[in-house]
């Protein structure tokens, strides 16, 4: 018997006793999970076919490990530009043993479709973020802006520069 069941956004042929690698799942290693997006089971003699899916079908797995996969290296180039990023990303799988294809979950009893989960750990623990002291802005002081009137401009003294006169340069006499 086996089963096309779908999970992460990919479909799986699966039958008792297969070990798969999917995308991380809600529970950690040592549980056990139940797949209800079953959209084909096949027993040899009949055929059942899901619109999409098969109703009250259920595939029961055990997750055995929780694990990241290879990394993946993206580059990225614009030519004559300047321009080149490289980003790398290891996906979380999760490696499961298929143990049973139920074709109607109401006809099996409840204890075969127990599902235990185990704590899921985290992989890395997250420190917390230091604490940031603000500095409070110091209020600004309204002040009055003064004018310049006339007589204040012309009793202004001027720059050494602007007094002094240009310097003329001496042309060279030809040869």
């Amino acid at each position: 018997m086996f089963a096309v069941i779908k999970t992460g956004g990919k479909q799986y042929v699966v039958k008792e006793g297969d070990m798969l690698h999917v995308e991380k799942l809600g529970t950690g290693a040592g549980g056990t999970i139940l797949f209800d997006e079953v959209l084909l089971i096949d027993d040899g003699e009949n055929t059942l076919v899901g619109t999409p899916l098969v109703a009250n079908a259920v595939v029961k797995a055990a997750v055995l490990e929780i694990f990241r996969d290879d990394k993946v290296l993206v580059f990225k180039k614009k030519r004559r530009k300047q321009f080149r990023r490289t980003r790398g990303h290891r996906q979380t799988l999760a490696k499961i043993q298929i143990l049973k294809v139920f074709p109607d979950r109401t006809t099996v009893p409840a204890s075969e479709l127990d599902v235990t989960h185990a704590p899921v750990v985290a992989s890395t623990p997250v420190a917390p973020k230091p604490k940031v002291k603000v500095k409070k802005a110091k209020p600004v002081e309204d002040k009055p802006v003064a004018k310049k009137t006339a007589a204040a401009k012309a009793a202004k003294p001027k720059k050494a520069a602007e007094t002094a006169k240009p310097k003329v340069r001496a042309k060279k006499a030809e040869k």
